[in-house]
């Protein structure tokens, strides 16, 4: 099974690690109940329910699904990046010591990289590398 096809914009930010502009993803000021996957593989990411509000521009969640994240050093030195652990797509970055949730992590994901499937709807089949 191949991965899904990506658009221009999303493989910008989901093979080439870019990062779409603050405050207009689909998914900042989104807070329906339900799942988001990783838009490439369809992998499950995140519960809506550890989506929080971090005033920073990009969906933010406090937790991830086991196993479902990858991190890894940025090579900026400074940040940690996370990836999906299926398929390595680029999600975004990880923060710790920011005091923003109880959980104290906020995963800064760019709404390109994930897609929003809705409480009782059936998640798609993960897709793995061809």
């Amino acid at each position: 099974m191949a991965y899904n096809k990506l658009s221009p914009q999303e493989e910008d930010v989901i093979v080439n690690k870019g990062t779409e502009a603050p405050f207009t993803g689909e998914y900042d000021d989104f807070y329906n109940d339900g799942t988001f996957i990783c838009r490439r593989c369809n992998a499950p990411l995140f519960s809506a329910k550890s989506k929080f509000d971090a005033d920073c521009g990009w969906p933010s969640f406090d937790e991830n699904y086991p196993d479902a994240i990858k991190r890894e050093p940025d090579p900026d030195a400074i940040r940690t990046e996370i990836q999906c652990s299926n398929c390595g797509a680029h999600l975004g970055h990880v923060f710790t010591g920011e005091k923003l949730t109880e959980k104290d992590t906020r995963h800064c994901v760019n709404s390109l990289s994930i897609r929003f499937i809705p409480k009782g709807k059936k998640l798609p089949e993960v897709q793995h590398k061809p």
